[in-house]
């Protein structure tokens, strides 16, 4: 049978002390154990969902084209917009996601959203490229994009884009789509 010492290291006859350090002890290293493990444990689960939690925020600022390729007399071209989009994972480089007209104005260069505010249609050129006109329900508008027909059914001008000339050559868009039907521009989240 083993004997059990009291605080001096000498006998004890209860024998409770060696069974009380090696309880606190054992107690002592699984909170040590546990808290140590937490963090890597933590830093690891915010790494795998920290793309879930990142939220959208304001719309950036794409390249679209140079101004050497759009025209100087003032005719609008439509260009395709395309930019890297990223889900919770994974990223695509150089997605389409819209489409704007360009056009080269004494202020500088207009981008106009190609999207109709009244029903979501794609607007064209019209003939003689002189004005816009949508096909779907005869949305009329003229080349800065405002309501150009009393009668059109649009609730609105065409959706206007902020738009930035970089390095003197390079046309950026603040590329955003935008509600349609209604009277106000509501961008779409």
């Amino acid at each position: 049978m083993s004997e059990s010492h009291d605080s001096t290291g000498g006998p004890n006859a209860s024998g409770e002390g060696s069974g009380r350090r090696g309880f606190l002890a054992a107690v002592g290293a699984v909170v040590t154990g546990g808290l140590a493990g937490l963090i890597p444990a933590v830093s690891g689960l915010a790494s795998v969902f920290d793309p879930l939690i990142k939220r959208g925020g304001e719309a950036g600022m794409v390249r679209v084209t140079t101004l050497s390729i759009l025209p100087s007399n003032g005719a609008p071209q439509k260009f395709t917009v395309t930019k890297d989009q990223t889900d919770a994972w994974t990223t695509y480089r150089d997605t389409p996601v819209g489409a704007v007209y360009l056009r080269r104005t004494e202020e500088g260069v207009e981008a106009l959203n190609v999207v109709c505010p009244h029903a979501g249609c794609f607007v064209n050129v019209a003939e003689g490229g002189e004005s816009f006109a949508c096909p779907c329900h005869d949305s009329a508008f003229s080349l800065d994009g405002e309501v150009s027909d009393p009668d059109s059914p649009s609730p609105r001008a065409m959706d206007t884009l902020e738009v930035e000339i970089r390095n003197e050559e390079e046309i950026w868009v603040r590329f955003q789509n935008f509600l349609p039907g209604r009277e106000e521009k509501v961008p779409v989240a």
